[in-house]
């Protein structure tokens, strides 16, 4: 079985791509400070604890596991807070990526699937959204994305590096089987905030009610978690066939605003769901929805379990399951 190393294994995507890649036959070796990670997520392969600013413990945990790729989740990935710690977010988003690249280039590592995101298109001139949409953040964390796709892009000339960089949308639901499922602290995202809200656990804000949207609250297109870890699967298989440095889009085409979500889990839950109503976060545009045809193409991936019944179920299962 090929070994590939998984940066921010421990944290929400990353541990379900770690599952995906088992269930692929491969050994996944989580790299995770566990900051924000959780060791108890980290059930398909050894965790080595550490951070990617520690240069010369991330050198002995490549050279001891001897990965043949890289996926590279590792990141601080909080909009809001990205507005105000930026010098944090850039720091540890783009100059722990320059170390990762350094190590893998001083142990022949030629093959990186990279976690990026949407935020790097900022409020974007037409929706739905496609790769050829000019790249203007808003927001220090879409930045940090945007300048590592930028340095994948340099690597490729200087390091022979062969990447895909997946800019995916709203991550949102559980794995299926119940092993894994979100857990942020704080918890930034709106679905797990809605099923807390249900769970009587914590109060609900709605961040903005005036955008230029349907009913003034934000669109987004949200993207099943198990979803995400398939596409970095087949995003590693063609980089194993097709050396290539690129990027795309990983998403369903169909956006749902804040209170069409609040609607959903009402009737998945079974529970009324009561929010109060507050002022709009800086970074947060009014609608973010995929064009994905270009990793259909690529990657022959299509979303299974993205619909937002299913979504919402699955992350309810699992927030009731963790929360007894």
């Amino acid at each position: 079985m090929a070994v590939v190393l998984v940066t921010g294994g421990a944290g929400y995507v990353g541990s379900h791509a770690c599952k995906a890649l088992a269930a692929a036959g491969h050994t996944p070796v989580t790299y995770d400070n566990l900051s924000r990670g959780h060791r108890e997520a980290v059930q398909w392969g050894p965790l080595e604890v550490g951070d990617l600013l520690q240069k010369e413990r991330l050198a002995e945990v490549i050279a001891r596991h001897n990965p043949v790729a890289v996926m590279h989740f590792a990141a601080l990935a909080i909009v809001s807070e990205s507005v105000s710690h930026p010098e944090r977010y850039i720091l540890n988003n783009v100059e722990g990526t320059r170390n990762l690249l350094d190590e893998m280039k001083a142990m022949n590592i030629r093959r990186l699937v990279f976690s990026s995101t949407c935020a790097i298109y900022g409020i974007p001139d037409t929706v739905p959204i496609s790769e050829s949409e000019t790249a203007k953040p808003i927001s220090p964390y879409g930045e940090s994305k945007l300048r590592v796709e930028q340095m994948l892009s340099l690597r490729k000339e200087s390091d022979g590096l062969s990447s895909v960089a997946l800019r995916y949308f709203n991550a949102a639901g559980a794995d299926r089987d119940g092993d894994i499922g979100e857990d942020h602290d704080p918890e930034p995202h709106l679905i797990p905030n809605v099923l807390n809200a249900a769970s009587g656990s914590q109060s609900l804000t709605v961040y903005g009610d005036t955008y230029q949207t349907t009913d003034g609250t934000c669109i987004r297109d949200y993207i099943h978690v198990s979803d995400l870890a398939d596409a970095h699967v087949l995003a590693l298989s063609l980089l194993e066939n097709e050396p290539t440095t690129t990027f795309a889009n990983l998403g369903t085409g169909t956006g749902y605003s804040v209170l069409e979500v609040i609607k959903e889990a009402e009737r998945v839950t079974g529970k009324e769901i009561p929010f109060a109503v507050g002022p709009a976060r800086p970074g947060d545009p009014p609608s973010l929805v995929a064009n994905g045809a270009y990793a259909r193409d690529l990657l022959g991936w299509a979303p299974r379990r993205s619909d937002l019944p299913t979504l919402i179920s699955d992350a309810w299962r699992w927030h009731s399951r963790s929360n007894k």
